[in-house]
């Protein structure tokens, strides 16, 4: 596992500290939570950008559809 360390001003820092105690979890947590979303959000990009390469509208529009349903249900 790796360590990575951000410099964030301090405000942002205390509402991220809010957020994750109003989720009962840790800022570590929640910032690998937050970045696994951003991961899924950039794969479904990726997938749709190669989908639409090769004309294939229909499954582009299917990962679309999964990608509004995910950041719908956050």
């Amino acid at each position: 596992m790796a360590t990575l360390t951000i410099r964030l001003p301090d405000e942002k820092h205390t509402r991220l500290k809010e957020l994750a105690q109003a989720r009962g979890i840790s800022v570590n947590k929640l910032i690998e939570e937050l970045s696994t979303i951003a991961l899924a959000e950039f794969d479904a990009y990726t997938r749709f950008k190669a989908m639409a390469a090769t004309s294939n509208p229909e499954e582009g529009l299917k990962i679309l559809a999964k990608l509004d349903a995910l950041t719908e249900s956050k």
